[in-house]
């Protein structure tokens, strides 16, 4: 009798991931650049290629390997070593912030301009282009 081990859904995964990441299907959907029933299909796949992958990857903030090794208890295992190594003497230990929260608000700030600007582009091509079908 054999126990091959069963090929980790990836589409499923990608979702937990993006839930734990408070990111809506349409939220990815804009930053990969595919509609969000494109998503809705990822999601339900078993396998995804490459190249997409990477893509979800990047717009997920997580490594490919992530993705693809992603389970429940380890995201478990990962908060619960986290919360007991975050506690100092039953006070929280400031010092383990590893990033300036500042720099953050900033980077989600530039991403959310460079989305605007690129949607504010589209509509300019879309009155050029509904300008050159009137005449």
């Amino acid at each position: 009798m054999s126990t091959q081990a069963k090929p980790r859904h990836i589409g499923r995964n990608i979702s937990r991931l993006r839930e734990l990441r408070g990111m809506k299907q349409e939220a990815l959907a804009i930053a990969i650049g595919v509609s969000q029933q494109t998503i809705s299909n990822l999601e339900n796949s078993e396998t995804i290629e490459e190249e997409k992958l990477f893509e979800i990857a990047k717009a997920l903030e997580v490594s490919v390997e992530a993705i693809k090794n992603f389970s429940e208890e380890n995201v478990i295992n990962y908060f619960n070593n986290f919360y007991d190594h975050s506690l100092s003497n039953g006070a929280f230990n400031a010092n383990n912030c590893t990033f300036n929260p500042l720099d953050k608000l900033m980077e989600v700030v530039e991403e959310n301009k460079k989305l605007y600007e690129r949607l504010l582009e589209s509509e300019k091509e879309k009155i050029t282009y509904l300008e050159k079908m009137i005449k």
